[in-house]
């Protein structure tokens, strides 16, 4: 396997499984995974936020547990990574409200390197402007805002996974099995299938 380094933007409130999964199953498969947000360091750590479905309109929200950042955000460049994986929850709302975090997302995929967004990780796509002509899926209630970005919304099972070139985006965290497989496979790390 060859030396694959990942670099996870998340912030406070993120859904906490869609930092939580991913991160540790990268490092579980050997893949080096800096986990970043604005405005905090290396060992600062951010709230997550548990998102779960119980009956009721739209989603319920508990406190999740506290994650451990591992790198600074204002220390990343594209160059230094082979990937990139945009954690869902409600941090998008804030994180594509960042001039950097769009320049940042939009390097990731001018210099063709996978990008992976998830629930509502897609809405940093759609700010930062790279969804025109791509067929992309995410949370439901995401789909007006990809319309309006020019993408072309695929509503699939909370479980599976779009692939379109160097983009991956998924609905929502019971996609981490197929989500995780396509980006690693993107990567061009052996043994994963899309």
């Amino acid at each position: 396997m060859k030396n694959t380094k990942v670099l996870l933007l998340t912030g406070d409130f993120t859904e906490d499984y869609e930092i939580m999964v991913p991160f540790q199953t990268l490092l579980t498969f050997g893949v080096a995974a800096d986990a970043v947000t604005p405005g905090k360091r290396a060992g600062d750590s951010i709230k997550t936020a548990v998102h779960d479905f119980e009956g009721d309109q739209s989603y319920t929200e508990k406190p999740g547990h506290r994650f451990l950042l591992n790198a600074s955000f204002d220390s990343c460049s594209a160059a230094d990574y082979d990937g990139l994986y945009l954690t869902g929850g409600r941090c998008p709302e804030y994180l594509r409200l960042n001039p950097k975090v769009l320049a940042l997302v939009q390097e990731f995929l001018r210099q063709g390197k996978p990008v992976a967004a998830i629930c509502h990780g897609i809405q940093i796509l759609t700010a930062a402007g790279v969804v025109r002509g791509r067929r992309l899926t995410a949370y439901p209630a995401i789909q007006p805002e990809i319309e309006a970005a020019g993408g072309t919304y695929l509503a699939v099972e909370s479980d599976q996974v779009t692939c379109d070139g160097n983009l991956i985006t998924a609905p929502a965290w019971p996609a981490h099995p197929a989500i995780l497989r396509a980006f690693l496979k993107a990567m061009g790390v052996s043994g994963f299938l899309c």
